[in-house]
């Protein structure tokens, strides 16, 4: 995402702020496609027209330069799908608007690449800053989806016997799932399978209700049964 030179506050930031956010805007660039290992000074110099010292002198290291892309990153994310959800009421309002607008951010990057998927994969085994900044963020994510459906539960949007850790998997699951099929095997229709998953998900759990109702009942009439046969 390139800085937008008419935005009033552009202006007001002095020449090496701009040149670091653009710096970070191309590297993000780079490591979606690329991966965040994929991401060189050299290669990002190259594309900055800067000598490989003028961008070390925004950054301390390669290491410092991830970093910062991963926080970029999950700031786009928390722009485009967090905050703007957090509008919505409360409970299963809520809770369908993060997955669509999660799916939407998805099927942009379906081109370029999500950094907390790639990242997972070039950091699963691997300890260190960058591999707790990544999960720090996709715990942060999932927290706000497990918050979600426990609020959806509590005003009985979902039935009472859903387990939020298990539907948060499951949501999760769709999503990866997703990249899987629209980016590795580029097949066509994976965005909509998923959108088709996720609603079939959120019934499941909404009957689980009737479900918590109905067996009592059923008990309950078994009861009379056995005594009027007695």
């Amino acid at each position: 995402m390139a800085i937008n030179m008419t935005d009033p506050t552009t202006k007001f930031m002095r020449k090496g702020e701009m040149t670091r956010a653009a710096i970070l805007d191309v590297a993000l660039d780079l490591a979606s496609r690329d991966g965040l290992e994929g991401l060189t000074i050299g290669l990002l110099a190259d594309r900055m027209n800067m000598s490989k010292s003028g961008v070390f002198a925004h950054f301390g290291s390669r290491e410092d330069l991830q970093i910062e892309v991963v926080k970029l990153y999950h700031h786009y994310f928390e722009q485009e799908v967090f905050y703007p959800s957090m509008k919505e009421p409360r409970g299963l309002p809520r809770l369908q608007a993060m997955f669509a607008r999660w799916i939407r951010r998805v099927s942009v990057e379906i081109a370029s690449g999500c950094i907390y998927i790639s990242g997972a994969v070039e950091y699963d085994d691997r300890p260190g800053a960058i591999r707790e900044e990544l999960a720090g963020m996709v715990r942060a994510w999932k927290n706000a989806l497990h918050r979600c459906v426990v609020q959806s539960v509590d005003m009985g949007h979902l039935g009472v016997g859903t387990d939020p850790d298990q539907l948060v998997f499951e949501i999760y699951g769709l999503i990866l799932a997703l990249h899987h099929d629209a980016r590795f095997l580029k097949l066509p229709g994976s965005v909509e399978r998923a959108e088709v998953g996720f609603e079939r998900l959120i019934n499941t759990y909404q009957n689980r209700q009737q479900v918590a109702i109905s067996r009592p009942l059923a008990k309950q009439n078994l009861k009379s049964t056995v005594r009027k046969t007695a």
